[in-house]
């Protein structure tokens, strides 16, 4: 098929040590690009065989981050969409599962004639093929691409031949390589060490890639003689030798890189017909400039099962951060176990805000449950998210005639089971499986809490959940105060409460967090926090 646009592709891959921060760096290039008027996408490529994220543990691999088409991703898609500001499809995350079930399907179809199939050329044409479905999906200006993992994984060499194949087909004038790495500093010696870095450009340039730009991560800025060094030694120009040292927050990042003029770099590289301007990075400076304040403080608990893992809500984590920002406070976050027998209760009185996250399973319900009474018997402002929503309704329930309220996730033989998975849902609503997953619409009620923080009546927000509001409970709970503020556009399904008497306390099905912007705080969140910040001075 003759092709009536041409997409430049930037390529990230990673060195040394995973978790370097390779989806940050890309979605910062990402936005030093928007910023000069291009269009601009970015894809994950994942090398695990799962199909998608979604039955991965949160303590392995963090938050499952879903897309509006109703894809789980990986998290660096939400870093993507909050740096980009822009909406992703879920092709825009590859892996080797969704690889190998296609290329396997048109084997069986005979779509091969007979051919054996091999890695090289089906495979890596496949993942080719992959990469450009998403530049072909909008036109885009430029398409960046993150390889996960390190060079020299196992599972990452077929991506790595398929990328540098990508290069060759596409002009090299079109294609360029980002390898990102670490920059160890040995307390013993004093100094920092190149050789790791060294090495693993070595090992990119054993697979016939070479790249044009090294960005160094280290704890502490480098100086100009080490980026000297390692330029003379991995064999690029001074220039594309980046360093990105720890910063204080995420945001920070276009900017460091836009101090090493990386835009410029890139736009002359790969043949961008514009002219490159960091002053239109000024709105983002702003973002940063509001995210960095230091007071006033606001303190805000997030109970959940994952604290451990501060990945597991980073979509949470970042959308209250935006918040705060847009109203002028800190959101100091601390992050409370909801085991029950864990549960620190003395903590929480010192919040000024509780949010409860989705999850799944049984492990935590009842101490969410004691969170939600503890925010009821104190008029502390409450924020419930998928399943934080539905302990606030089976709380709720139980302290108005339904002791023993549950949802039916973790007892099929429930009295009361105030949330549950309906017959009539599962014959007239498409579930993606067994669960509703992407965007739904919603409609507000208006004169409640919630109409207040949209301003709108219809809204459309992303799902990821099995259990709905069970109706059969619905409209004695309403009778005993209960709020329901937002409904499927038929009035079906319950999508939003409210507790009555209470100076903020809303719960959602949707995950809001999804659609956060720094540049655009969520609604909700927004809402949230200036009840918070209220609250804080009383």
């Amino acid at each position: 098929m003759e092709r009536i646009f041409l997409t430049k592709y930037i390529i990230i891959t990673g060195g040394v040590v995973s978790s370097i921060g390779k989806g940050i760096t890309s979605a910062s290039m990402g936005r030093i690009l928007r910023s000069y008027g291009l269009k601009v996408a970015a894809i994950k490529i994942d090398p695990y065989l799962n199909w998608d994220s979604g039955t991965l543990n949160p303590y392995q691999h963090g938050e499952v981050f879903v897309t509006h088409d109703g894809m789980e991703t990986d998290l660096d898609l939400g870093h993507y969409e909050r740096f980009l500001d822009v909406e992703l499809d879920g092709l825009a995350n590859i892996t080797t599962g969704k690889v190998y079930e296609s290329v396997i399907a048109k084997e069986r179809e005979g779509g091969y004639l007979g051919e054996c199939v091999q890695v090289i050329p089906h495979i890596t044409n496949r993942i080719k093929e992959m990469i450009r479905e998403n530049s072909e999906s909008a036109d885009y200006d430029v398409v960046l691409v993150e390889l996960g993992g390190t060079v020299g994984d196992i599972e990452s060499q077929p991506f790595l031949e398929a990328l540098r194949q990508l290069r060759n087909e596409e002009g090299r004038e079109n294609v360029m390589f980002v390898h990102v790495t670490f920059i160890p500093y040995l307390n013993a010696a004093g100094e920092f060490k190149t050789k790791p870095t060294q090495h693993s450009t070595k090992e990119l340039r054993s697979v016939g890639i070479n790249p044009d730009v090294i960005v160094c991560r280290s704890q502490e800025p480098i100086d100009d003689a080490l980026r000297g060094k390692i330029a003379h030694f991995c064999d690029v120009d001074y220039e594309a030798v980046v360093n990105t040292p720890d910063a204080g927050t995420i945001y920070e990042v276009p900017l460091v890189l836009e101090e090493h003029n990386i835009g410029e770099f890139i736009v002359k590289r790969i043949g961008l017909d514009i002219e490159p301007d960091s002053s239109k990075l000024d709105e983002w400076r702003e973002i940063v400039k509001s995210l960095k304040i230091t007071e006033p403080t606001v303190n805000i608990g997030i109970v959940g099962k994952y604290v451990e893992l501060e990945d597991s809500y980073i979509s949470i984590r970042e959308s209250l951060l935006h918040a705060a920002a847009s109203i002028g406070v800190k959101a100091n976050i601390k992050f409370l176990s909801s085991d029950v027998e864990e549960l620190d209760r003395d903590a929480m009185s010192e919040l000024n805000g509780i949010l409860i996250p989705g999850g799944f399973g049984e492990r935590g319900f009842e101490g969410k449950l004691d969170a939600v009474e503890y925010a009821i018997e104190n008029n502390v402002p409450l924020f419930g998210i998928c399943l934080g929503m539905q302990c606030m309704v089976t709380q709720f329930a139980r302290l108005n005639g339904y002791p023993g309220a549950n949802s039916s996730e973790f007892d099929d033989n429930l009295e009361f089971p105030v949330i549950d998975m309906m017959e009539e849902q599962k014959k007239i609503k498409n579930m993606g499986g067994t669960m509703r997953l992407g965007s739904y619409d919603c409609k507000i009620v208006e004169g409640t809490k919630t109409f207040e923080a949209y301003g709108v009546i219809d809204i459309e927000e992303r799902h990821r959940h099995r259990y709905e509001f069970n109706n059969d409970f619905r409209q004695d709970l309403q009778d005993k105060g209960l709020i329901i503020s937002g409904t499927s556009p038929d009035d079906f399904l319950v999508e939003i409460v409210e507790f009555p008497n209470h100076p903020w306390a809303i719960g959602c099905q949707f995950h809001p967090e999804f659609k956060s912007r720094p540049n655009r705080p969520h609604p909700l969140f927004k809402s949230f926090l200036e009840a918070i910040n209220e609250f804080s001075k009383n």
